[in-house]
């Protein structure tokens, strides 16, 4: 049975699940002029100064730069994990200041419960929230579990999966509870180059069917092309966003993309862009 649609704030009050929303929910992701400061050794360190941009309901946009840019933090602060200390993120104009069942959070490591088999993590977002009857529940977790190419693991514990299969878990964890927004990062950091490849064509499927709104953090620039419909740039010392580029590549998106010239042009430009403020290139 396919949950009945509700408000985030019905969502909230009585534990359910709004329907999946296939053009996209409408929830405007807005991120204005947001600093973080970290104190240490009893020194101030600005980890994020100024950073300012928006994603539309349904689109994809990853976050690129080097090591030390902040990506990860702008990331658990758009999770409602760590808080501003400057600035407003907001989320159909309502503010993040704490974690939501709105806000899915995939990281690089599989949050699975390692005792509860594939169906009964998937299950298990749903439980927490209280909604519908088991029956209900199981239904749409296997909807899930079908959807990411688990169908026939579904009584296999965490251990007996690949990691690829268990990023797979956590994506259908994520997403059953329909979340406004995906947040990820570096989820498929620490899969070998054959399997991270499978993992990127089996999210863009994914997206394709949910047209969820995702932020993706990565250090992988081909990723973030392939991915994306827009990738943010970010330099450090402080972190902050040096440009904004968009990916002229039509979807679906094959395998084959990666040899087009727009593919290698985009990349191109990202890659130069970062390695120009790695190396000391101003903002001016």
């Amino acid at each position: 049975m396919t949950p009945t649609p509700a408000s985030p704030e019905t969502t909230i009050a009585e534990g359910l699940p709004p329907d999946p929303a296939p053009a996209g929910h409408d929830h405007e992701l807005r991120v204005r002029g947001v600093g973080k400061q970290f104190g240490v050794d009893g020194a101030t360190f600005t980890a994020l100064d100024g950073v300012d941009f928006a994603v539309s309901p349904g689109e994809f946009v990853s976050i690129v730069g080097p090591s030390g840019c902040g990506k990860s933090t702008l990331l658990m602060m758009l999770a409602g994990l760590v808080r501003p200390s400057s600035g407003q993120i907001t989320i159909g104009g309502a503010p993040v200041d704490r974690p939501s069942p709105s806000r899915g959070v995939v990281f690089q490591e599989a949050g699975v419960l390692p005792w509860r088999s594939v169906l009964r993590n998937v299950t298990y977002g749903l439980e927490m929230q209280g909604w519908g009857t088991k029956k209900q529940r199981v239904d749409r977790a296997r909807e899930m579990i079908d959807m990411v190419g688990l169908t026939t693991f579904e009584d296999r514990l965490p251990k007996e999966l690949s990691g690829g299969m268990r990023q797979r878990l956590a994506i259908a964890q994520t997403l059953v509870c329909n979340p406004d927004v995906l947040l990820m990062d570096e989820p498929f950091g620490a899969l070998d180059a054959f399997t991270r490849e499978s993992m990127q064509l089996a999210l863009l499927d994914i997206w394709e069917k949910q047209r969820t709104t995702v932020c993706f953090v990565t250090h992988g620039v081909d990723e973030a092309v392939i991915l994306a419909d827009r990738i943010i740039v970010m330099a450090a010392g402080p972190g902050r966003i040096v440009k904004e580029v968009r990916v002229p590549l039509d979807r679906p998106r094959t395998p084959e993309v990666r040899g087009s010239a727009e593919f290698q042009q985009t990349r191109q430009l990202v890659w130069e862009t970062i390695n120009h403020y790695s190396t000391g290139g101003s903002d001016v």
